[in-house]
């Protein structure tokens, strides 16, 4: 793992502000639903009943003067380990369940857990756990929230080797680190001990329509760390800004007129983007790719195709480089 942090490499904190937050609002969007407290007792969980005296009692006679999550917290700040058994799944992860509180390991925080490209596929991969104990730690708790996030993974580093870790990294840093697992939002990377998302957004500064069109498992990549909250174990990571941003000053080098040359990239029901630079797409809207009446773009062009087409409007500030392929002669082409 190699660190380097010089200070023209650190990122912008408004975008990363807007990120953090977003990447915060797709991991809700992975949490179960609201706990239960009645756990069946097939599944070797207790009914939680609370006393008058405040203690609580298990249906399986232990009696504990400890809040559950009281508890969890003490578990928690401990770093112990935990053998729980799956209880049930949804998309994002595996649920469990301890003295009445549901709790939610998150897929990426699986060790061994394939990788599924088909949502479908997924979640059958998922259903497969029904019948596995693990050993799982607590990595973030937030009873306002009925928050409990465990983890797989955490088992294998130490709480004292973790904190070391998370010491090392620092906003601005580049890392080096391997691919753990790939999801429709991100890239979650293994930093040697500490686990880091980079969001679909910041993989490249092109359209990403899944991770795997830029990644894969097991590979080695270098990183540019974004954000570090070491309290709720979470590593915002970029691989796009080890890169110039092909979008600044994209005024100086496309003028309305000129002409471009570059592949397809990608062939859509409005038009086909074109890649003019290394992370910089251009698009022919459909109205622009040809003279007459056609059904599909890909009646015009097709994903690969190197074509010459003509810039109509620049503006580096929206990120948009329009283009055309009418009214190009022989010439032109040639």
């Amino acid at each position: 793992m190699t660190a380097n942090a010089s200070p023209e490499m650190l990122p912008q904190p408004q975008s990363d502000d807007a990120y953090w937050a977003a990447l915060f609002e797709q991991e809700e969007a992975l949490l179960p639903a609201e706990p239960k407290i009645e756990i069946p007792q097939s599944n070797g969980w207790a009914t939680l009943n609370q006393r008058m005296d405040g203690r609580f009692r298990w249906a399986d006679g232990e009696r504990d003067d400890v809040d559950p999550w009281h508890k969890a917290q003490q578990i928690m700040e401990a770093d112990e380990t935990m053998t729980l058994p799956v209880t049930g799944f949804n998309k994002g992860g595996l649920l469990v369940h301890w003295r009445g509180l549901q709790g939610f390991v998150p897929a990426s925080q699986l060790i061994d857990f394939p990788q599924f490209h088909l949502e479908s596929e997924r979640l059958n991969a998922l259903k497969q756990w029904h019948t596995e104990t693990l050993t799982l730690k607590i990595i973030e708790l937030n009873r306002e929230m009925n928050r409990l996030i465990l983890s797989e993974r955490a088992t294998l580093v130490e709480a004292d080797e973790r904190e070391q870790l998370f010491g090392r990294i620092d906003t601005g840093q580049i890392h080096e680190g391997s691919v753990t697992n790939l999801t429709n939002f991100g890239a979650f990377i293994d930093l040697g001990g500490v686990e880091g998302l980079i969001h679909i957004s910041e993989l490249s500064w092109s359209r990403v329509i899944h991770p795997s069109d830029i990644l894969e498992p097991g590979q080695t990549v270098r990183v540019k760390v974004l954000n570090v909250d070491s309290e709720n174990g979470r590593v915002a990571l970029s691989l796009k800004r080890l890169k110039d941003n092909p979008w600044l000053a994209i005024e100086e080098r496309y003028q309305p007129g000129q002409l471009v040359e570059g592949t397809i990239s990608n062939v859509v029901s409005f038009g086909a983007f074109v890649m003019v630079e290394d992370e910089l797409e251009g698009l022919i809207h459909i109205s622009q790719l040809a003279e007459g009446t056609f059904l599909h773009p890909r009646n015009v062009v097709e994903k690969g195709q190197i074509v010459v087409a003509r810039v109509l409007k620049v503006d580096g500030r929206n990120k948009r480089l329009a283009l055309t392929l009418r009214d190009l002669t022989a010439e032109d082409i040639e």
